[in-house]
């Protein structure tokens, strides 16, 4: 922006106004035009030594980064040569430098340093009129960084048109302005030039470098807000924010960089000519707003590149297996391949202006691939592991369960044996399926000897099913050898069978069996268990003093049933502080009781009804399996129980009374039914078969 002033009146304070004038033009010019009259020159007030004196104390002040050019134009120049005038003009100018107070930092700074001095001469109107009207027709000044102060204010126009061509090339290197750093651009200069003026007529401080850098804040935030709004509007990125938000985009990267190149260098081209520092300081601020503006979309392209590279590098994966290729090397291979697309993702949704780093995504990314692996390595071992499980169930149960049915002394041994040989090959295997998964040492010896305790469980388990079933085959296998012959025929009774010879073997063989369910041997140690069996329960000619001395020595007969029944009596019984307590407390109902008889048949009656179901049900029998399985067991037989107790009583009412017997004979008898029912207490109240037995022999007799 160039511009042109011709000042042709004075104000009332003309000192005043001229510093004022001087201070404006100085801030707001490239070149200050200084119009002196020829006779002027050397003289103190005329040639206006002072103002000159005032402009460099205001250049000293403001530390000009660029220099301004003064073009001293001698008019009326007279016959005395351009050549002998100028040193004058310039030595009185020098001294005036010399004159003026210095900062510290610019003690022995030249003139030079801060302006360009020029001289011109301009030929006198009077002498050569003629001459001067042609120039001044064809006399044309561009609107430049040009202010002229009249010395003397009238014959401005004097001026030849041979100034005309240094002015139209002013900018240009080695022109009269020079050094064009720090100009304020024509879109700014209004603005510039009235805040200026207005602090010189407030008469404060000036600080132009201050004032420049406040215009290009104001005018480059402009300009910022106008490409932030252009960039929000854009047709161009709404589409591409509208794609990104649903699915991925190609090209998003180079799309974007694009679109915000187009908004940054249009915020350049008009900030162009701006203070530097605040231009740059705004275009970085806005170029922070527009990456903020896009950030959402930047982190939601990298959100479908993980999704999407997530999804391929599972179905991958899953084809990778089903072809058969080992776990561990499918995962490493499809992992490198699928980290590899997952970071050409990323390299093609990357902005140019932004320095972000998609690493924490990529971690993130790795993450889930691990997991996933995590998850998949975990459901493989399951199935490998369940599936050599199987293998070996099948490959023991029904082997262990024929080996367990023979019983012989082989048994153990042989199971042993097949335990051995099926927990072998199944280990063997195992270990060669976990070979393509890289487990670790530890990992492989730990699912080795949890597959071989699963082997141990199974012959365990099968052994302890067969057990619990174990009268029942005694029963089948005594029943087989009684009425079969060594032939597995049916055998003819004639009458000459050793029936007794018999019986013992066919005891003898079911004896073997319940010593093999006895225990469990999987390990190679000896037991006593059969010879103690067959002591215990062969050897019943001895009587009754063998007997006590195998139960005194025999741990599987260590107590009798009066030992045993006695115990569980005391047992029964409450503490001592429980009993006396009760008595304590319970006086009061003792005495009620004795004061009413009939209470006492009433609870006489209701123990012996309860004591016969409990008989009859055998109710702590039904409870060994559970609460839940007694309770249903018993609701069942209850009502069926009651019943068949009324019905007995009833028939009992019916039958004839029994012959009197004698007063001897009927103690000796009552003597023998008491001790015998004392001795045979469990099985009497067994069965209802015999309670009838225990009933019968009285009537008889």
């Amino acid at each position: 922006m160039l511009a042109y002033v011709v000042m042709r009146h004075k104000l009332k304070d003309d000192t005043t106004f001229e510093k004022q004038s001087a201070l404006f033009a100085l801030a707001v010019s490239d070149i200050v035009l200084i119009n002196m009259w020829c006779h002027d020159i050397g003289r103190e007030q005329a040639a206006n030594k002072p103002l000159l004196k005032t402009v460099f104390q205001v250049m000293m002040r403001l530390f000009s980064p660029r220099k301004t050019t003064l073009l001293f134009v001698i008019r009326d120049k007279t016959k005395t040569p351009l050549e002998n005038l100028e040193p004058i003009l310039r030595e009185d100018i020098q001294k005036i430098w010399d004159s003026v107070p210095k900062p510290q930092a610019h003690k022995e700074t030249p003139l030079s340093e801060f302006f360009n001095v020029q001289v011109v001469a301009l030929s006198s109107y009077e002498e050569k009129e003629e001459q001067f009207k042609e120039q001044i027709k064809h006399l044309y000044l561009p609107i430049s960084d040009i202010f002229f102060f009249g010395l003397s204010c009238h014959n401005n126009e004097q001026k030849v048109a041979s100034l005309r061509q240094r002015f139209y090339h002013s900018i240009a290197p080695g022109g009269l302005a020079g050094d064009r750093r720090g100009v304020i651009p024509a879109s700014g200069f209004s603005f510039s030039a009235q805040q200026i003026w207005k602090v010189i007529k407030d008469n404060k401080d000036l600080d132009l470098p201050a004032h420049k850098v406040m215009v290009a804040t104001v005018r480059c935030e402009e300009i910022a807000n106008e490409k932030l709004t252009y960039m929000a509007a854009m047709e161009e990125w709404l589409q591409l924010e509208e794609a990104v938000r649903h699915d991925l985009v190609p090209g998003f990267g180079k799309n974007l960089s694009v679109i915000l190149d187009k908004c940054l260098s249009g915020y350049d081209m008009e900030a162009v000519y701006f203070d530097e520092s605040v231009r740059i300081s705004k275009r970085q601020q806005l170029e922070s707003k527009l990456l903020q503006l896009v950030n959402p979309a930047y982190e939601s392209m990298l959100g479908h590149i993980r999704a999407k590279t997530l999804d391929g590098f599972k179905e991958a994966l899953d084809k990778a297996l089903e072809r058969g290729e080992g776990f561990a090397i499918a995962a490493h291979d499809c992992t490198q391949v699928f980290m590899s697309k997952f970071d050409k993702g990323c390299e093609d949704a990357t902005i140019e202006q932004a320095s972000w780093n998609p690493s924490k995504v990529r971690d993130k990314f790795r993450r889930d691939i691990d997991a996933h692996v995590a998850s998949v390595r975990a459901a493989k071992l399951s199935e490998l592991t369940t599936l050599y499980e199987g293998r070996l169930a099948k490959a023991l149960s029904e082997p262990v369960e024929a080996l367990l049915d023979s019983a012989s002394d082989d048994t153990w041994p042989a199971i042993r044996e097949l335990l051995r040989r099926e927990t072998k090959s199944a280990i063997s295997g195992f270990s060669s399926a976990l070979s393509s998964f890289n487990l670790d040492e530890a990992d492989v010896d730990k699912m080795l000897i949890k597959l071989e305790e699963y082997a141990r469980s199974v012959v365990e388990s099968k052994a302890r099913e067969e057990a619990g079933r174990v009268l029942i085959r005694m029963k089948d296998r005594f029943s087989t050898l009684f009425s079969h012959d060594a032939d597995s025929m049916p055998r003819v009774w004639t009458g000459n069978e050793d029936i007794k010879a018999i019986t013992k073997t066919a005891r003898s063989a079911s004896l073997k069996l319940l010593s093999v369910m006895t225990a469990i041997r999987l390990d190679d140690e000896t037991d006593k268990v059969e010879k103690t069996l067959s002591l215990a329960l062969m050897d019943a000619s001895d009587g009754g003093a063998r007997n006590r001395s195998i139960q005194s020595l025999d741990p599987l007969a260590s107590s009798s049933w009066e030992e045993e029944a006695h115990k569980r009596n005391n047992s029964m019984l409450p503490p001592p502080w429980a009993i006396l307590a009760i008595l304590v407390l319970g006086f009061n109902e003792f005495m009620t009781l004795l004061r009413n008889p009939l209470y006492l048949a009433v609870i006489f009656v209701v123990s012996l009804v309860g004591k016969a179901l409990w008989v009859q049900l055998d109710i702590s029998g039904e409870f060994r399996n559970g609460a839940l399985p007694g309770l249903l067991s018993l609701s069942t037989k209850f009502l069926p129980t009651v019943i068949n107790i009324l019905r007995r009583l009833a028939d009992e009412g019916k039958q004839p009374a029994a012959p009197v017997l004698d007063r001897n004979h009927s103690k000796s008898f009552r003597s023998g039914v008491i001790s015998n029912s004392s001795s045979s207490t469990s099985s009497n109240l067994a069965s209802s078969e015999s309670e009838i037995e225990y009933l019968s022999p009285p009537r008889q007799q």
